[in-house]
């Protein structure tokens, strides 16, 4: 082999290898371009998504402060206007007492005043229990401080020691719940007592 075919298999090996890296090259190109393309369809897709679920969070945010609104506003009217039917029930009774007033304006007879006063008694009564108002008159009954407050002592020998002996003042419950107490004087044990104390 001459030096000359040494020299032209030297190039044509040269422009062999030439191509075969132009060749890696573009491939590596359209590699790197393929992935690029893939790249960029993941990131729209993963825009997309992350634009439809900000849209879902804006709404369910302005879904919960509507939610929030209304239940404020329920709960305001539901304060505002818990008596109305109380007040429905009452209403009567305070017309029965004003017409009781114009009758005893009338020189009315005493016993039609009483039975009409009677009467408005027992619409009020009426009222307090379809609201669940129990009254409280604990005549004779042995002092409970969770429903009753003492305002006085007296000295008994015919009843047991803490025994309400008069109610000044009737207490009420509101759905078993104390809302006045009843006001009552209480026995104390007199005699009696006083010795089982000494000894």
């Amino acid at each position: 082999m001459s030096n000359e075919e040494k020299a032209v298999s030297a190039d044509e090996f040269e422009a062999g290898q030439m191509e075969d890296a132009e060749a890696a090259a573009d491939d590596a190109q359209d590699t790197v371009d393929q992935n690029a393309e893939e790249l960029h369809a993941l990131l729209t897709d993963a825009r997309s998504k992350a634009d439809e679920h900000w849209d879902q969070c804006l709404r369910l945010q302005a879904e919960m402060d509507n939610l929030r609104k209304r239940n404020e506003r329920d709960l305001a009217n539901a304060h505002k206007f818990a008596l109305e039917k109380f007040a429905n029930e009452l209403l009567p009774v305070k017309d029965s007492l004003e017409m009781g007033l114009l009758a005893a304006d009338d020189n009315a007879d005493v016993s039609r005043l009483k039975e009409g006063s009677e009467l408005t008694l027992k619409m009020l009564s009426s009222a307090m229990e379809k609201f669940n108002i129990k009254e409280i008159n604990p005549l004779n009954e042995s002092f409970n401080p969770d429903y009753h407050e003492a305002i006085s002592m007296q000295e008994r020998q015919d009843v047991a020691p803490n025994t309400v002996v008069t109610v000044v003042q009737k207490g009420y419950l509101l759905n078993d719940r104390l809302i006045r107490p009843a006001m009552v004087i209480v026995s104390r044990g007199g005699a009696a007592q006083q010795i089982n104390e000494q000894a």
